[in-house]
């Protein structure tokens, strides 16, 4: 039977790690182990995960964001306590012979027990360091544990992708903002590249007085804040715009006086057409190591996401 979890057992099964790990490499290459953390990492996993698929991302990530990582995983099974483990993950730089590792702690929690499971993992955070908070179960946003969770992280980053009700969920992440909490979204993540693109298309263009912009089916909710946010920087350059959602297509078209500009996905290519130009670029599928690795170098607000999920609640 494992044993119940408190702070106290977790720091002291993460310092016998250290020792057990310092002693091995020791007396393997003579050099140690150095312990790399830049960040608390809570993770707070959805029930439909897959607990290995999210280990292994979670150890992706830590070569770039080393972080105590305290991941939070739902178990219907384990009743009114708290269970778990600590231990490390280290990685070898090439060409190096000295390991380098991190911290995790898994947590077993039911939902009933969540406030506890987020308390101790308020206990066991690297004091002076940002904690970011990745909640993977939307569903948290609207239950009374959520004000714990906003206590605990510097930044709650969230998945709207599968929110059957796109609007209603730029709304209640609206409402979050509105309450102070720092956030970010990976929807809004997935849109960087085409983001990228469409401003080095008007870096160095005069922009005609009014655009029509339309806003393919990218994902429900990319799409609004790419309608959003398209229309916030146009207006902040004194354009006048109109905003149509187009269903069907992976696609965005911008047209004004002597303008035309569409940007289409076809598989892992972009094709931008500016005024009868052809170009083709990169796009390939995002995971989600590599949208979180975007999301874990801000640790506070991020003004333009902000900007544009505000926008984006009122379209």
């Amino acid at each position: 039977m494992a044993a119940v979890l408190t702070p106290d057992r977790i720091l002291k099964e993460m310092a016998d790690v250290w020792r057990t790990l310092g002693s091995q490499a020791e007396s393997e290459t003579g050099m140690g182990v150095l312990r790399a953390c830049s960040m608390t990492l809570v993770v707070i996993a959805a029930p439909r995960d897959d607990s290995q698929a999210l280990g292994e991302t979670i150890a992706a990530l830590m070569p770039e964001h080393p972080a105590r990582a305290i991941v939070i995983h739902p178990d219907a099974a384990a009743g009114r306590d708290l269970t778990g483990r600590a231990f490390a993950q280290c990685w070898m730089p090439f060409g190096q012979r000295r390991q380098i590792c991190c911290e995790q702690i898994e947590i077993n929690a039911s939902a009933s027990v969540l406030e506890g499971a987020l308390s101790v993992a308020a206990a066991i955070a690297v004091p002076d360091l940002p904690v970011i908070v990745w909640c993977r179960d939307l569903r948290l946003l609207e239950r009374p544990e959520f004000r714990h969770v906003a206590a605990l992280g510097t930044r709650i980053v969230v998945d709207t992708a599968q929110s059957p009700d796109p609007v209603a969920a730029i709304r209640l992440l609206e409402r979050r903002l509105s309450e102070g909490v720092a956030l970010g979204d990976l929807s809004w993540t997935r849109l960087t590249r085409w983001r990228e693109m469409i401003s080095q298309l008007f870096e160095s263009r005069k922009l005609p007085k009014s655009m029509q912009v339309r806003v393919g089916t990218i994902s429900p909710v990319s799409a609004r804040y790419m309608g959003a946010w398209l229309v916030d920087s146009f207006r902040s350059a004194n354009s006048a715009v109109t905003l149509e959602f187009e269903p069907g297509s992976e696609r965005v078209e911008l047209s004004g006086d002597n303008l035309h500009v569409e940007l289409t996905r076809s598989g892992e290519r972009l094709h931008t057409v500016v005024d009868g130009m052809k170009h083709c670029g990169s796009l390939p599928p995002v995971s989600d190591c590599t949208l979180m690795s975007e999301e874990l170098k801000i640790v506070g607000h991020d003004p333009i996401f902000e900007r544009t999920l505000r926008s984006a609640a009122v379209l």
